[in-house]
Formats: structure tokens, C-alpha cells, sequence
């Protein structure tokens, strides 16, 4: 099954120096990681709406919040533990969070 890993953090928190490194955990996975990015700065972003016939768009992200999506993953896993243990292992899971959603399959 395809689970999607959105990566958020804040850009306040550096990781510590010793960490693990994004390079070792893509390794560790092999060809279970199908997909995967880093995403330009929320300065970057744009939101876009359509109410009716008009197009409404802003500059960042949809929600003011610390956290941010700053990249993905999409990982190919057996079941949604072991997803979990891969979410749980990404580096940035140690100062930031990841979450695992499965693609819609119906």
C-alpha cells in the first residue's frame, strides 16, 4: 500500500549536530521510497480558492501555523505499521513531525 509522508517542521529548530542525516534514512529504505522532495520556503507558496467563478489566491501557505510542509515522501509499505516505523525513523521526526496518510485506493 502507498502512503504519503508530509514533512513539516519549523524553521526555527535546527537538528542537532549527530542526527541522522536524510541521505542514510532514504538509503535505509531502498526501493520502498517511491517518490519523495524537499519543497521550496513558504514565502514561496501560494493559496489558491474558487468561490464561484472567482479565483482567490494569497501569498504562503493555507494556515499560520509554526510547522510547515517542507517536503514529501511516498513510500510503498505493507501495512500502516510499518509506514509508522518509517515516519518515526525520517530525521526530521526528531524535532518536527510527519504524517502518514494512505492513498485513496477506491
Amino acid at each position: 500500500m502507498k502512503y504519503m509522508l508530509l514533512i513539516c517542521v519549523d524553521d526555527t529548530i535546527e537538528p542537532t549536530e549527530g542526527d541522522p542525516t536524510i541521505e542514510q534514512w532514504v538509503a535505509e529504505l531502498g526501493d520502498r521510497r517511491l517518490d519523495g522532495s524537499r519543497l521550496r520556503s513558504v514565502e514561496d507558496a501560494t493559496t489558491v480558492r474558487a468561490r464561484g467563478d472567482e479565483v482567490l489566491l494569497s501569498d504562503g501557505p493555507f494556515a499560520e501555523t509554526k510547522e510547515q510542509i517542507v517536503g514529501y515522501d511516498v513510500v510503498d509499505c505493507a501495512d500502516l505499521d510499518e509506514a509508522i516505523r518509517i515516519a518515526s525513523r525520517h530525521p526530521c521526526a526528531r524535532f518536527g513531525s510527519v504524517e502518514v496518510r494512505p492513498f485513496y485506493t477506491g
